[in-house]
């Protein structure tokens, strides 16, 4: 059969990350074929090889491959992205912030919610019930705080959802209080979560969801922007079958620019068992990857579950899902053959979380199979070892040390810091480590999560946090390309630029293996290509 002419793409410097000898050459030029690499080499042997083949010449710039965030979340992305922005980045001060919701509350009909996202109280200030009162007295108000664990509503918002003084806490969160034991509109954990998802126990009392025609733009939004960055692959680490649905409209309109891997959320997975849908179902664009499980809280919410208190002595974090519903979810998913990541952010968790999976190891044996620990944040020499026995992949935050700075070490305390999103652990421990942004509960830009890894310092006050756990631009880049293909089981075609692997490629105006790492988050994105075809161009 006669060999189809490929496209020849060189540049002045390409990052193949091939694993071969150190010291050998990079090549020169890539031939790409359909959707895969099927040559390299110097832009001479494949010109003398494909005489009629085009050269795509990026000139100055670097070629690395395409860059895979493993837990980042596009179905709740898609509806921020038609929300208020209420990030630091957007409003800066409480007083904006409070503006920007009370323009919007001018035009908003009679009973319909506003709705706002990515607010940080540590950078921007704190803002409660009362606050939302006084710009809002009778329009429902919710503003989801930056980490995902936590919002704030209005005396309105609260009435709709019949959330009284007297309501008692939700298994698994909090309504919050001031002080004199008022509700300060502050919904924790699953206090939000019950009001926010329509299959709850409330019945008919959440907050309205976005339509679906909605979100599939919100979706397309969020993608473009991704695409931009320099993202070719991700893990959306919690869907619904809504979800699914939406992104394959998002896919049938030509919008999917992204291959999107998927964590199933558990409450869904009666219906994936009915439908004999598991890990590894869907193709190389649009897959479920695995089942998604929570046991704690946040980082940056302050409510992951520690072995030792915060600041506070008397708190140590929350168990959102008890030690015995854990236990049967992994079992099932396990048993089943499917891969489980669970969120796990506190030490205290994440033991649990491997207790749970060595059980299921030793009574149902499923060779190859691999688990993931979402987050993964805080560790011990005894989780290293655990999670290596086992083979379980870590997902911790990329971008926490660069975003959140010196507030980490008032969280958490120095010394526990250098445990913390400890990616040089597991590297030297020989556990698998992924790059993740966690967006939008950290910045989604993946060049930002390098830098982060590398210096590990804040990029608002110079702080470095945790400075033993920094790693080389080499590892950074491999913890965001063959790390992440490893936590989704992809790493046989995805994270190198080698003959047979997916023409998934990042092309950015300089290289971030030799630059200052303090300026790599700085580089322009020059084009993103998936499967050999032009997603993005600068």
């Amino acid at each position: 059969m006669e060999e189809r002419t490929p496209t020849i793409v060189r540049a002045d410097s390409i990052v193949s990350q091939a694993g071969t000898q150190a010291g050998a050459p990079e090549p020169e030029a890539l031939a790409i074929t359909g959707e895969t690499i099927s040559a390299s080499g110097t832009l001479a042997e494949l010109r003398e090889r494909f005489p009629a083949a085009e050269v795509l010449d990026f000139g100055d710039s670097t070629i690395i491959p395409g860059l895979n965030d493993a837990h980042i979340h596009l179905a709740m992305t898609a509806g921020d992205a038609l929300h208020l922005d209420l990030s630091h980045e957007a409003v800066g001060n409480v007083p904006t912030l409070l503006d920007t919701i009370a323009a919007e509350v001018s035009t908003t009909s009679p009973g319909e919610w506003v709705k706002g996202s990515r607010y940080d109280d540590e950078k921007t200030g704190i803002v409660l019930r009362d606050e939302l009162d006084r710009i809002a007295p009778e329009t429902p108000v919710i503003v989801n705080h930056v980490a995902g664990h936590w919002g704030v509503l209005n005396s309105a918002g609260l009435r709709f959802l019949g959330i009284e003084e007297s309501s008692p806490d939700p298994d698994g969160g909090r309504f919050d209080r001031y002080s004199d034991g008022r509700l300060n509109g502050k919904l924790i954990e699953r206090a939000l979560m019950n009001v926010l998802m329509p299959a709850t126990a409330r019945g008919d009392r959440f907050i309205p969801g976005d339509t679906v025609e909605d979100l599939q733009l919100g979706a397309a939004r969020t993608i473009a922007k991704w695409s931009a960055a320099g993202l070719t692959s991700i893990c959306d680490a919690l869907i619904s079958p809504q979800d699914i649905g939406i992104l394959s409209a998002v896919r049938d309109a030509d919008a999917l620019n992204l291959r999107i891997g998927m964590l199933l959320s558990i409450d869904h997975y009666d219906k994936a068992v009915e439908l004999g849908v598991g890990s590894g179902f869907g193709d190389d664009r649009l897959k479920l990857i695995g089942v998604k499980a929570f046991l704690d809280g946040a980082i940056g919410g302050r409510t992951c579950l520690l072995s030792e208190p915060f600041t506070d002595p008397n708190y140590q974090g929350v168990q959102t899902t008890s030690t015995e519903e854990l236990r049967a979810n992994v079992e099932r998913v396990h048993a089943d053959g499917n891969r489980i990541g669970v969120h796990a952010n506190g030490d205290a968790a994440i033991r649990l979380v491997l207790d749970a999976f060595e059980d299921v190891a030793q009574r149902i044996p499923r060779p190859g199979l691999r688990h993931r620990i979402e987050h993964c944040s805080l560790i011990g020499d005894d989780i290293l070892e655990r999670m290596n026995r086992l083979g379980a992949i870590a997902v911790p935050f990329a971008g926490y040390p660069g975003y959140h700075g010196s507030a980490l070490n008032s969280w958490y305390g120095e010394e526990r810091m250098e445990r913390m999103f400890a990616h040089r652990s597991f590297l030297d421990k020989g556990v698998t480590v992924a790059g993740s942004s966690d967006y939008p509960c950290g910045p989604y830009q993946p060049l930002f999560g390098l830098q982060s890894l590398i210096t590990r310092t804040g990029v608002d006050d110079g702080t470095t946090v945790g400075a033993s756990q920094k790693v080389t631009a080499a590892e950074a880049l491999s913890i965001f390309t063959l790390g992440s293909a490893e936590a989704s089981g992809e790493e046989s075609y995805k994270g190198r630029l080698v003959p047979g692997y997916l023409a998934d490629f990042t092309v950015l105006g300089d290289n971030p293996l030799s630059i200052d790492p303090h300026g790599i988050a700085d580089i322009d994105v020059r084009a993103t290509y998936v499967g050999g075809d032009e997603v993005y161009a600068g």
